[in-house]
C-alpha cells in the first residue's frame, strides 16, 4: 500500500524544506518537491511538519515489577503521544534486568504489544552494584546498552573493566553520574586510559558541558545527552536526579547544543505514584510533552529544527547503530507528524502515562504531535481514542 503525505514541511538532520513524502510497505519510497506517483491514500499535511520519529536513549518503563508507576504498555502509549518510535528502557526494575532471559522477555513483550520498538538496557553490575559484574558477554548478544542508571558506579576498577568490556563486546555504557562533576571527570580520565563506548546520561552542569567539550577537542570518542527538564527548569526544588540547576547551567547546556558538544536529547521519563513523590523519590513524567519543551527552547534560542531532528532522531540512531533518523528513501517509515507553529501548554491531567508527576503543569510550550507512525502504520493520532 502506498501512502502519500503531500504538502508537508519535511525536516530531518540534513534538510528543512516543503515537499511530498511517499511511503510504501513501511518504507520511505520518495522524498521530494512534488511526487507524481499514484498512491492508495493521499494525506494533505497542510504545511505541517514531518520529522523522523524520535528515539529516546533513556527512559524508565518500570516493567517488570512496578505496575503502579508504569507498565510497558502505558509507557509506550505515552511515548507514542510524544512522537517516539524507539525506547531504551533502563534496567532498574524488579527484578533488575541482569540476565539475557530478562532482556529477551521484555523484548518479546514489546513485540506482542506492537507499539514502540524497544531496546532493553541491561545492568552492568548485579543488583545495579559496582562489585559483581553481570555476564556481559552473554548480555551483549541480546542488547546494545548497559546501564546501572539510578545508581552511580563509584569503583574505578569496575568502571575501567566496564569500558574495556564495552570495546570487547561492542555495547554502549549509559552512565548515571552523581556527584556529576567528579564522576564525569573520572570517567573521561578512564576513557582516555583504556578507551570504550561511553555515553554520559542526563548532564546538568555548565562544568560538565565544558569537560565533554574539552574531551572531544582532545579526540576522545564519547557522547552525552540532556533532558527537557534540565533545559526548561532552573532554581526549582522539584526532586529529579540530577537536580535542576541554575539559569547559568541551562544557558551552558544550550550553548553545548548549539556547538555540537551535546549529542542527544533524552527524556529520563521516570514515573512515580503520588505517594512516591510525597516520600521524596526523584523523577519526572515527561515523555508526552518532551518534544514541545524542546521545540520551545530551540525556537527561543534560534536553533534550527534540523538540529532538533538530529538530536532527537539521527544521533540516537547513529549511537545505536540503526539505519534510522532520516527522511531518506529506503529508511523505515518511522515518522512524527507535527504542528510546529501551534502554541500549547503542559496539562498533567491529560497525560496518559500512569504517572502524572511533573512541576510544569500549565506551562506554555510550543508544538503538538499530530501523528506517530511506525513502519508506515499510524500508532497515535491526536484527537482520537488511545
Amino acid at each position: 500500500m502506498k501512502t502519500l503525505y503531500r504538502n508537508a514541511r519535511l525536516i530531518d538532520a540534513n534538510e528543512d524544506c516543503y515537499g511530498d513524502l511517499l511511503v510504501e510497505d513501511g518504507k520511505i519510497l520518495f522524498r521530494g518537491p512534488l511526487c507524481w506517483q499514484k498512491a492508495d491514500q493521499v494525506i494533505d499535511m497542510r504545511r505541517n511538519a514531518i520529522m523522523p520519529a524520535f528515539i529516546d536513549l533513556h527512559c524508565h518503563l518500570r516493567d517488570p515489577g512496578y505496575p503502579q508507576k508504569e507498565t510497558m504498555e502505558t509507557g509506550m502509549r505515552a511515548a507514542l503521544k510524544g512522537g517516539y518510535a524507539h525506547l531504551i528502557a533502563m534496567a532498574n526494575t524488579n527484578p533488575v534486568i541482569s540476565t539475557p532471559a530478562l532482556v529477551e522477555a521484555n523484548h518479546a513483550k514489546a513485540t506482542r504489544l506492537h507499539l514502540c520498538n524497544l531496546t532493553q538496557a541491561a545492568a552492568a553490575g548485579e543488583s545495579l552494584g559496582d562489585e559483581a559484574p553481570t555476564d556481559r558477554a552473554a548480555l551483549s548478544r541480546v542488547t546494545k546498552v548497559f546501564s546501572n542508571d539510578g545508581k552511580t558506579i563509584f569503583s574505578d576498577e569496575f568502571m575501567r573493566q566496564l569500558l574495556l568490556d564495552s570495546t570487547k563486546y561492542g555495547f554502549i555504557i549509559s552512565t548515571h553520574c552523581q556527584p556529576e562533576r567528579k564522576i564525569v571527570e573520572r570517567d573521561i580520565r578512564l576513557l582516555r586510559e583504556v578507551g570504550g563506548n561511553l555515553h554520559i546520561g542526563h548532564i546538568s552542569r555548565a562544568e560538565t558541558v565544558q569537560m565533554v567539550r574539552d574531551a572531544k577537542a582532545e579526540g576522545l570518542h564519547l557522547t552525552c545527552e540532556v533532558t527537557p527538564h534540565h533545559l526548561f527548569g532552573w532554581d526549582n526544588d522539584y526532586k529529579v536526579n540530577p537536580p535542576m540547576r541554575t539559569r547559568a547551567d541551562v544557558e551552558a547546556l544550550i550553548e553545548g547544543i548549539k556547538d555540537g558538544t551535546v549529542d542527544c536529547l533524552a527524556t529520563d521519563h521516570a514515573p512515580h505514584t503520588p505517594e512516591d513523590k510525597a516520600s521524596g523519590m526523584a523523577g519526572i513524567s515527561n515523555i508526552e510533552y518532551a518534544f514541545s519543551v524542546y521545540l520551545k527552547v530551540f525556537t527561543e534560542n534560534g536553533i534550527p529544527l534540523t538540529r532538533l531532528s538530529e538530536m532527537l532522531s539521527f544521533n540516537p540512531a547513529k549511537r545505536l547503530g540503526l539505519q534510522a533518523g532520516l527522511l531518506r528513501p529506503g529508511y523505515s517509515a518511522d515518522l512524527a507528524a507535527l504542528a510546529v507553529e501551534e502554541e500549547s501548554e503542559i496539562d498533567a491531567y491529560a497525560m496518559i502515562s500512569r504517572s502524572h508527576n511533573t512541576p510544569f503543569h500549565g506551562r506554555a510550550v510550543q508544538g503538538r504531535v499530530l501523528k506517530t507512525i511506525i513502519e508506515g502504520e499510524t500508532k497515535y493520532e491526536y484527537g482520537t481514542a488511545i
